[in-house]
């Protein structure tokens, strides 16, 4: 093929966003000319995203915002929309708004799944665009820089297989986080894999410059760990049951636990707490990181026990009260 001569494979593509502003320019044009149909969906954004979508010839879905927001629900939209305007795609790579799409990666990712008909979602690298901006981007490039091979989940950005996806019943609109697991768990069962290769696939800008962005993307973390094994925590799966045992024995039972100490032992029963730093320390020990990454890492692995904790509290108090869940957003 000619040198600069761009070759548009049989994908889709949908992106989701709000107020994404540059990244959102970046994220269109990395895929402009390669895939077969690119649909936006907004939701609520006010900065002018959705002009400058249309502006570069894609197809825009506004979101009704009457009605509660979640990703699931945007990518759902996203996905019929795409159906609608090319129903012969057979693959869609949902992608956020704030990532752009690495050369090369909507051509490596269909290929592969031409050629592995039993995988329905294939990911690869996401890789933070400014790891040294902030310790918490930092902490996300290395969150995800998950296993090569076959895996159980995937993240938001992904290339799926449209009719496994279809099959599937999409996305679960109501989870205001860890839809992406939570849907793998599903199409696994159905007898499909999920797998990740080694190659890079986006560039992500996580903006997370401030402790309190990384409390609130921490407790959401709990919150989609015990509403996933809410839904999927019954053998063989037990979904999410091994990561909110340890929330709960971490951020909870341990600071419970030295409370009574106190009231019966007095000062020295706080002498439990001494288990945080023990702990902290042998994980970034055993890190495989440098010595920096390793620390940092492992701080944050038990500080963020905390948040996870209250994330798991709130779903918890949500379902005893009958109460829909609200989006916690951290940017």
């Amino acid at each position: 093929m000619p040198e600069g001569q761009n070759t548009v494979v049989p994908a889709g593509l949908v992106a989701i966003g709000r107020n994404e502003g540059e990244r959102l320019r970046k994220c269109l044009t990395s895929v402009a000319g390669l895939a077969g149909s690119v649909v936006y969906v907004d939701s609520g954004s006010t900065d002018g995203s959705v002009d400058m979508a249309r502006a570069l010839g894609v197809e825009v879905v506004e979101l009704d915002m009457t009605i509660s927001f979640t990703a699931a629900r945007a990518r759902n939209e996203g996905f019929r929309r795409l159906r609608a305007i090319a129903p012969g795609l057979r693959y869609v790579q949902f992608v956020d708004g704030d990532c752009e799409v690495v050369p090369g990666w909507l051509e490596k990712a269909a290929r592969f799944l031409d050629e592995h008909t039993g995988v329905a979602v294939v990911c690869g690298r996401c890789r933070e665009r400014f790891p040294d901006r902030s310790v918490y981007n930092m902490l996300c490039d290395i969150e995800w820089n998950t296993p090569v091979g076959e895996a159980k989940a995937c993240g938001g950005n992904a290339m799926m297989r449209a009719d496994a996806l279809e099959q599937a019943g999409g996305y679960r609109d109501g989870l205001i986080a860890g839809e992406e697991p939570e849907l793998c768990v599903r199409l696994r069962a159905a007898g499909w894999k999920i797998w990740r290769l080694g190659e890079e696939m986006v560039l992500h800008d996580a903006a997370i410059t401030r402790f309190g962005q990384w409390w609130k993307r921490a407790r959401r973390s709990g919150y989609a760990y015990a509403e996933g094994a809410y839904l999927h925590g019954a053998p063989p799966e037990r979904h999410r049951i091994r990561e909110s045992r340890r929330i709960w024995a971490w951020g909870l039972g341990v600071p419970a636990l030295a409370l009574v100490l106190f009231f019966w032992l007095g000062a020295p029963g706080l002498a439990l707490l001494l288990i945080y730093p023990a702990q902290v320390a042998r994980l970034a020990l055993r890190g495989t990181l440098s010595a920096r990454e390793n620390w940092w890492r492992a701080l944050f692995l038990v500080l963020g026990k905390f948040p996870e904790a209250a994330g798991q509290l709130n779903f918890l108090y949500n379902r005893l009260a009958g109460k829909t869940a609200r989006l916690i957003e951290y940017k």
